[in-house]
């Protein structure tokens, strides 16, 4: 019964790691669109989106099942429930770098993003995306708590782009949807944040939600 139990969390392992996987490479490919205006590498996000979507389900799934039938208790329930939190995260990192992409194919927003270093924001909420994803592969404390930290970092990028539209240009049209992109990396990683919190949990059994 246990060796069935095991075969079931190695799975759930598995798809996690495959859905974290998925969310860098939206999240990265949103990032090369921004900083190029690149259409093309833009509209190859929404199918990854569906599939984040679609692992969402399924994870989901196979996590009742487990706490159904076969009453976990100790770490395989921590687990268990942390999976069940960090696939919301992860989705919605689909859903925002999805939301990206659409800004871009739809707006040129490359001369702006340029000026006020939208890149390095972008660049940073990629890696904490990836960082946090690791953590969970790799059961890595300190590279949770390496996440958290980091959140500041993208905090501080939101605050200058905004100040720096509102200084520069204000009266641009594409100011909304440059302020639109960066708070969607804000969330973006908040969200990290969040997956980074319950790869704490999973571990120790403490949740330290910064919110």
């Amino acid at each position: 019964m246990r060796s069935k139990f095991d075969e079931q969390l190695a799975l759930l392992n598995r798809d996690l790691t495959k859905m974290g996987s998925l969310c860098e490479e939206a999240l990265a490919l949103a990032a090369k669109a921004l900083a190029n205006a690149d259409g093309q590498t833009a509209a190859k996000i929404a199918p990854i989106d569906s599939e984040i979507d679609q692992m969402e389900r399924t994870i989901e799934s196979l996590c009742l099942k487990l706490l159904l039938q076969q009453q976990p208790v100790a770490r395989d329930l921590r687990q268990i429930s942390a999976a069940l939190k960090m696939i919301t995260d992860m989705e919605r990192i689909g859903d925002q770098a999805s939301d990206i992409s659409e800004i871009v194919q739809t707006v040129d927003v490359q001369k702006f993003a340029h000026e006020l270093d939208l890149a390095s924001m972008a660049d940073a909420a990629v890696r904490m995306v990836t960082e946090s994803v690791d953590a969970y592969v790799k059961k890595d404390l300190e590279l949770a708590h390496r996440v958290v930290a980091e959140d500041d970092i993208v905090d501080a990028h939101f605050v200058r782009i905004k100040n720096g539209l509102m200084l520069h240009i204000m009266n641009s049209e594409c100011a909304l949807d440059l302020l639109m992109i960066a708070k969607y990396l804000e969330r973006i990683g908040d969200h990290a944040v969040n997956i980074a919190e319950w790869v704490e949990f999973s571990i120790t059994g403490v949740h330290t939600s910064g919110e």
